[in-house]
């Protein structure tokens, strides 16, 4: 016998399911994100984005294509891959003081040609401006992870890369100098 309690109890599931059903699981991953990232936002600081950072981004192949053809020493890879999320950190930081957000729309997923997962968003400033930002995911070890950000016509990955090889050069082929400096 169904009881008015047991309908209840599966009232929530009944509502919840046909949304979900519908958005595509890279969908509901960036939802999540992006929820985390307008938090930390709105902190502000470098500790509330690594967070985010961290759990949500594809750091090891993001520092791994952000160094080139220059090569780590073994020893040196755990603080490398501390200091790329620290300074992804910074830069959000930096840019959040110039452009306070004031919501975000995630859109629909695309599937790229080498499979990546193409999200397209709006962010809505504060001062009023909408800037698209292209999330581009791929799958890893049994979840979605952000791979790059694509906006104002730029990779976040590639101007990483371009900025860390001419660091690197700057510096002889030394690639511990960077390291230094990521984790300063």
């Amino acid at each position: 016998m169904i009881t008015r309690r047991h309908l209840l109890s599966l009232l929530p599931l009944a509502i919840a399911t046909p949304a979900m059903a519908g958005e595509h699981p890279s969908v509901v991953f960036m939802n999540e994100v992006a929820s985390e990232l307008l938090h930390a936002h709105r902190q502000g600081t470098v500790s509330a984005f690594m967070r985010v950072i961290q759990r949500y981004a594809d750091i090891p192949g993001i520092a791994d294509y952000s160094l080139g053809d220059y090569k780590l020493d073994a020893g040196q890879i755990a603080r490398y891959h501390h200091g790329v999320a620290q300074f992804i950190s910074r830069y959000f930081v930096d840019q959040s003081k110039s452009y306070p957000i004031a919501k975000y729309e995630i859109g629909d997923a695309t599937v790229a040609p080498n499979k990546d997962v193409v999200i397209s968003s709006k962010v809505y400033l504060m001062a009023g401006q909408v800037y698209t930002v292209n999330w581009v995911l791929a799958w890893s070890n049994g979840s979605y992870k952000i791979t790059d950000a694509k906006f104002l016509g730029f990779s976040m990955t590639a101007q990483e890369r371009s900025l860390f090889t001419s660091y690197i050069a700057k510096h002889n082929g030394d690639v511990g100098q960077l390291v230094t400096a990521l984790n300063r």
